[in-house]
């Protein structure tokens, strides 16, 4: 975290490669302010002004950051957050340079993208996490439909699919203290306007962008506003304990269902098995080879061609 505060201080010249050792003595949080001050600076190519322009949301989005480059739009909600500031918050990056998604995978994030993460003081425990996870994918299906994509699929449990392809991945992360969640950060990337033949190989095959698929480029500020109004959306589903209308919603778009897929847990031995639904938590249910029925709260879940 205090590494991520002093890259993007040094990189907006508020602090110079001098003074660098000396923020070891201080505490990083006295440097709230700055931050904030960047985030509302002018920006090249993501305006703040754009996206607010048409905004129809009660609070997501009404207090919005733009920065030119992090390394993770997460980073600085956190960092944001842990000193206090508004529920519904948007921090909104041009590109990342150390983005990451679950499991520490490296997320490409460079121009052209929609990398954003979105700061809620949401009063749930951590059993709700997943359905936060879930919900948030429900939201981007939702937008991309709306900007002409046909059958956006979610594959449990944060990635959005297009033809097979990924083109958005979603990173929920708690702030906790003593067992209390203070703030749950939504971090989501949407791959809108890249060139996916810049990405490195491991992914390129595996991955594309809206402008692909449409033929067309998307516009940034339009696909952002969507989205925020359709998050807020589902986030008073959420929060009026909907949870089956969620889940009925993310069902009819699933990537995953009806699948064989390969498990692989955390600490536990990897297996085949093939997926029947979600339970009401969220959980990805599967049928073992063996006939036994598993309940996936975590961990990784590819499918099998």
């Amino acid at each position: 975290m205090k590494e991520e505060i002093v890259n993007l201080l040094t990189k907006e010249n508020k602090i110079s490669e001098k003074t660098i050792d000396e923020l070891k003595q201080v505490d990083i949080n006295d440097f709230k302010s700055i931050v904030e001050e960047i985030g509302k600076q002018e920006t090249e190519y993501i305006k703040a002004d754009k996206i607010a322009e048409n905004l129809n949301t009660k609070y997501i989005g009404k207090n919005l950051y733009v920065f030119h480059e992090v390394q993770s739009t997460n980073n600085i909600a956190k960092f944001l957050s842990a000193n206090g500031i508004a529920d519904g918050s948007v921090i909104i990056s041009e590109k990342q340079t150390a983005a990451r998604g679950r499991s520490g995978k490296v997320w490409n994030s460079p121009l052209g993208g929609a990398w954003l993460s979105i700061v809620l003081n949401p009063h749930v425990d951590h059993s709700k996490l997943p359905l936060i996870t879930l919900a948030t994918g429900v939201a981007v299906a939702k937008t991309l439909e709306k900007i002409g994509i046909k059958n956006p699929e979610i594959k449990w449990p944060n990635d959005i699919i297009i033809n097979d392809k990924k083109v958005c991945g979603i990173l929920t992360e708690a702030v906790a203290k003593f067992n209390t969640i203070e703030n749950v950060i939504i971090g989501v990337g949407i791959d809108a306007n890249v060139d996916i033949e810049t990405f490195p190989e491991e992914i390129k095959d595996y991955s594309t962008a809206l402008e692909k698929e449409l033929g067309r480029k998307v516009d940034e500020h339009e696909l952002i506003r969507i989205f925020l109004e359709e998050f807020e959306k589902i986030g008073e589903l959420f929060d009026q304990e909907g949870y089956e209308e969620i889940l009925k919603e993310w069902r009819k778009r699933s990537y995953s269902i009806g699948k064989i897929v390969e498990v692989k847990e955390p600490f536990n031995k990897c297996y085949d098995g093939y997926v029947l639904g979600i339970s009401k938590e969220g959980a990805l249910v599967i049928e073992k080879i063996d006939g036994t029925l598993e309940k996936v709260i975590s961990g990784e879940c590819n499918i099998k061609k």
